[in-house]
Formats: structure tokens, C-alpha cells, sequence
């Protein structure tokens, strides 16, 4: 019951990483309809870190499930 619950937890942080993943890249999408070079810095910078971030998180999350899926498929059946 515990590792059922661990890879839905893994499953639900990978998706809210997609879905911020997603809305960093619609923020850097809109930054260009912007008038104002300071405020488009700042949305680019932004959306940039949001899309970093986020990147990092999903490639973390998914190794993560990788190296657990290659553990259980080492151990012994009981």
C-alpha cells in the first residue's frame, strides 16, 4: 500500500510540474505582446525561472521513478 501511494505521489508532482511548465511557457509566449521594455524583462526573467525550475523538478520526479522502478525489478519475489 505504501509504494501504491508513493508512485501516485510521484504522478501527481509530475504532472503540477508539467502543468508549471506549461504556464512558464505561455508567460514567455505573452511577454512579447508587451509594450514596456522593463515589464518585458521582468515577465521574461520570470516565465525563464518558472520554466527552469519546473524543468529541473520533472527531470528529478521522473529519474526518481526510473531508479525505483530498476530497484524493484532487482528485488527478489517473496
Amino acid at each position: 500500500m505504501k509504494t501504491k501511494l508513493w508512485w501516485i505521489g510521484q504522478c501527481l508532482l509530475i504532472v503540477a510540474a508539467v502543468f508549471f511548465l506549461v504556464y512558464g511557457i505561455s508567460l514567455f509566449r505573452a511577454a512579447y505582446q508587451l509594450n514596456e521594455p522593463f515589464n518585458f524583462i521582468m515577465m521574461i526573467f520570470a516565465s525563464n525561472l518558472i520554466i527552469l525550475i519546473n524543468g529541473t523538478l520533472l527531470v528529478g520526479f521522473v529519474l526518481r521513478m526510473i531508479n525505483a522502478y530498476k530497484l524493484l525489478k532487482k528485488r527478489p519475489e517473496r
